[in-house]
């Protein structure tokens, strides 16, 4: 591997069938170290762009886990299934070979915007203490409530013919999602083929940004595995977040986790000692700039 890492974040393009679970023991050997982390999982059939932290850089694993996220997803109109994607057993199958481009741009439409969602049952959120899929697979039947979320882009990029599968006429939509944290492009997929009234399921997602980063830029694990690549922690909190450059005074004071002139902003910012090494997290509170997160403390 060429030395051992410190400090960064990896980004994975990660296969289909792994859990992110799996990527993050992968990343641990290679890295050489117990502290890594995730920034918001990817189902297992799901592909594309995890964004690793390790050691020090998974305290910014925080500010990334709600940041807006893009997908890739063929969804197909005319079956659904009790799980809202292709690992599940099919509980409805219409067929969608009436569906035209009319219909379909007005449903894809209605799902866009500021929209209450209901997730999928099959998502890790809790329900009295145990997993909502957990209580799917073990029979029960789980009614999610519905949260708000924001689906800034929902695009038709293309479609195929309807075709038969399994003896029903389906239509397989490609699909772009650009969506907050906490969206279920399953829940779209499933939401799509109710509106359409012709049940659907995803077939297919991969994940192509989170935030400010790219699966353009990303490495498979094997590739990792012969080079392994991290960004280091200044690169990182200059990607991530605003910045602002401390006079040799303000870096002694935020070292020690003390208060120092406001920036006068609202937002994040990532604080530089004058060699321009990314020491803190700072964000104003009233009159004085506090820090969030010390990276290099005294």
């Amino acid at each position: 591997m060429g030395g051992s890492p410190t400090d960064g974040l990896v980004l994975v393009d990660k296969p289909s069938e792994w859990t992110s679970h799996d990527v993050v023991a992968r990343v641990r050997r290679l890295a050489g170290t117990r502290k890594v982390g995730h920034a918001g999982t990817l189902d297992p059939m799901a592909t594309g762009l995890l964004v690793i932290g390790v050691n020090r850089a998974t305290r910014l694993l925080t500010y990334l886990v709600g940041a807006d996220k893009v997908y890739t997803a063929t969804i197909r109109l005319g079956q659904g299934t009790v799980t809202d994607d292709a690992e599940g057993e099919t509980t409805s199958a219409v067929g969608a070979a009436h569906v035209g481009p009319e219909a379909l741009t007005a449903a894809v439409a209605a799902l866009t915007g500021d929209i209450a969602q209901v997730p999928s049952a099959v998502s890790a959120i809790k329900v009295d203490g145990r997993r909502s899929y957990a209580r799917v697979r073990a029979g029960e039947d789980v009614e999610l409530r519905a949260r708000e979320v924001t689906v800034h882009a929902f695009e038709v990029l293309s479609h195929t013919p309807a075709r038969a599968v399994d003896g029903t006429r389906v239509l397989d939509v490609q699909t772009r999602v650009r969506c907050t944290s906490g969206t279920y492009v399953r829940a779209l997929a499933r939401d799509l083929g109710a509106a359409l009234g012709t049940g659907g399921h995803l077939v297919a997602l991969r994940r192509t940004e989170v935030g400010p980063f790219s699966v353009a830029a990303a490495r498979t694990l094997s590739q990792l595995a012969e080079s392994f690549v991290l960004l280091d922690v200044t690169t990182a909190l200059r990607t991530v977040f605003p910045t602002r450059t401390l006079t040799v005074e303000e870096t002694t004071a935020v070292r020690y986790g003390q208060r120092i002139a406001a920036s006068g902003s609202d937002d994040v910012i990532a604080a530089f000692d004058p060699d321009a090494r990314g020491i803190a997290l700072i964000q104003d509170r009233g009159e004085s700039a506090q820090p969030v997160l010390v990276l290099d403390p005294a």
